[in-house]
């Protein structure tokens, strides 16, 4: 513990954008490694930056781009957990940088010697640390931002990229969940969003229409609506009705949308469907859509007359519910069957889940898509869960055999 205090002060005391350099040193001091290194996971969730290193000698580092595809970066971020092997130069050692299921990066270590047993807890517990330091600095500075990205984005993207939930993924006693998108050529304004409040889980996944800045534009005041509605604690109905009338008053168009409330005590779920297509749910191993009333777009239900309807949505612990927009649809990727690849993720955490089908598609598109492709991704535990139990890795939420979302080495 005095260890870890000792680390956290010497990031405190640093300027944030030096803060993991400051703790890559002091871990390479510690341990006498040849080198350390932070990984960041870029945008795209298909590589990892050299984001900082502090090495022996070290003359500079340019920033270094890896693909994680059958790498051994992939394999750590899937189990979340340590990996190790015997080098040239010594001890390769490499954990995860996660909190709650948001896969942050990788703490990569070149250590002279097979670490013990305590060196290696001491590694966990510096990258777990590592995990809350990022959190807490990337407030303040574009560095972590800035590694993130292989390109500068265009302003519709990267208004659509701000609207997004700051992690993407997020795991409790009773859920684990994770979204993805893919966004398309002309940017289309998907969004989701995600808040955990004491008793309840709040989802909403929505497309507004048009594409780049007007798209960009509309799912401003669509998502900034549903969050100020959420957070006065209106009910689902009221949500969409708010966000419609904004949209309204404020020329922003209409959009689809989904808006899901789960109680945590019970599992009770509510759903409104403003004209998005169906969800699909995995249950027992099998997949199938879950039919549900559809009411109109938001923005559009004045000329319907008809209020939004908040319906029941039957969800069992186990159930893995994918929410969805229709660039999962489009015509370029209409041979993808959805339910069979849905099918095909059950071994993998949602937050792998989601990468695997929204990848899926833009490759069936030619890797180039007509409209953003977007998936939220919920595996239901159940109420009976109380306790998020963290394991052997950095930042583990483990689940019980069998169960939908299980991250295995």
């Amino acid at each position: 513990m005095e260890q870890l205090s000792r680390l956290l002060t010497a990031a405190e005391e640093a300027a944030p954008s030096e803060a993991v350099d400051v703790v890559a040193e002091n871990l390479r001091r510690r341990f006498d490694a040849s080198q350390v290194s932070f990984l960041i996971v870029d945008l795209t969730g298909r590589a990892v930056v050299r984001l900082t290193t502090s090495a022996v000698a070290d003359g500079g580092t340019e920033l270094e781009r890896i693909a994680l595809f059958g790498s051994v970066y992939e394999q750590v971020i899937r189990t979340q957990q340590r990996y190790q092997e015997t080098i040239q130069r010594g001890q390769r050692v490499i954990a995860p940088v996660t909190n709650r299921g948001d896969a942050i990066g990788l703490l990569e270590l070149l250590l002279p010697a097979e670490p013990d047993e305590d060196v290696l807890e001491e590694i966990k517990e510096a990258a777990h640390a590592l995990a809350y330091i990022v959190i807490a600095d990337q407030r303040f500075t574009d560095l972590y931002t800035w590694g993130k990205r292989s390109r500068p984005l265009t302003l519709p993207a990267e208004i659509q990229h701000r609207l997004l939930p700051a992690s993407l993924s997020c795991e409790a006693a009773q859920f684990a969940l994770s979204g993805n998108l893919e966004p398309s050529e002309e940017i289309s304004g998907d969004s989701f969003d995600f808040a955990l409040d004491r008793d309840t889980l709040h989802l909403s996944i929505t497309d507004p229409m048009g594409h780049d800045l007007t798209a960009a534009l509309s799912a401003t005041l669509l998502v900034g609506a549903l969050r100020g509605a959420r957070r006065v604690g209106a009910g689902l109905a009221a949500q969409a009705q708010r966000a419609g009338d904004v949209l309204a008053d404020n020329g922003g168009g209409h959009a689809t949308g989904q808006l899901l409330r789960v109680e945590l005590s019970t599992g009770r779920a509510l759903l409104v469907n403003a004209g998005h297509p169906w969800p699909l749910r995995m249950r027992g191993g099998s997949v199938a859509e879950v039919p549900c009333a559809v009411d109109a777009p938001i923005g559009l239900s004045e000329f319907t007359g008809r209020p939004y309807q908040e319906q029941e949505l039957d969800l069992r612990p186990g159930d893995r519910l994918i929410m969805l927009t229709d660039g999962m649809l489009e015509r370029d990727a209409e041979h993808v069957e959805l339910p069979a690849l849905v099918a095909s993720t059950r071994d993998l955490h949602p937050r792998e889940a989601a990468l695997a089908l929204t990848s899926t598609v833009l490759e069936a598109a030619g890797g180039s898509l007509r409209d953003d492709a977007t998936v939220l991704c919920l595996d239901w535990h159940g109420p009976q869960e109380t306790l998020r139990r963290v394991g052997s890795g950095a930042d583990i939420g483990q689940a019980s055999p069998g169960r939908p979302g299980d991250s295995r080495a």
